[in-house]
């Protein structure tokens, strides 16, 4: 997660991400329930904050590319930051693309 969490900035990022896919993608805390990934409101509603591990899932024609990508906003530091986070970005995927194709 970016260094200052998914507020408006990156969750916009990550919203708009992931509606590019032919994907239901969800997002949730460890400890959570999933929320829709498409949902501004449901995504900033999730609180989550820097270096906290999420989890997505994510089922559908474009599955494998959609968690590539977002992964990749996932671990991507704001530009303002100017660093970049240590470890894996802080991230936790399981991708469900209907052929119980996992990848984390």
């Amino acid at each position: 997660v970016p260094e200052a969490g998914l507020h408006a900035r990156p969750a916009s990022t990550f919203v708009r991400t992931a509606n590019e896919f032919d994907a239901d993608i969800e997002i949730a805390p460890i400890e959570g329930e999933p929320v829709n990934a498409r949902s501004m409101l449901a995504v900033t509603g999730l609180g989550v904050e820097s270096g906290e591990d999420v989890r997505l899932f994510v089922e559908g024609a474009d599955a494998a590319a959609a968690l590539d990508a977002l992964e990749a906003v996932l671990s991507t530091p704001e530009e303002s930051s100017g660093e970049r986070e240590d470890g894996d970005g802080g991230t936790d995927e399981v991708v469900e693309d209907g052929n119980g194709t996992e990848k984390g």
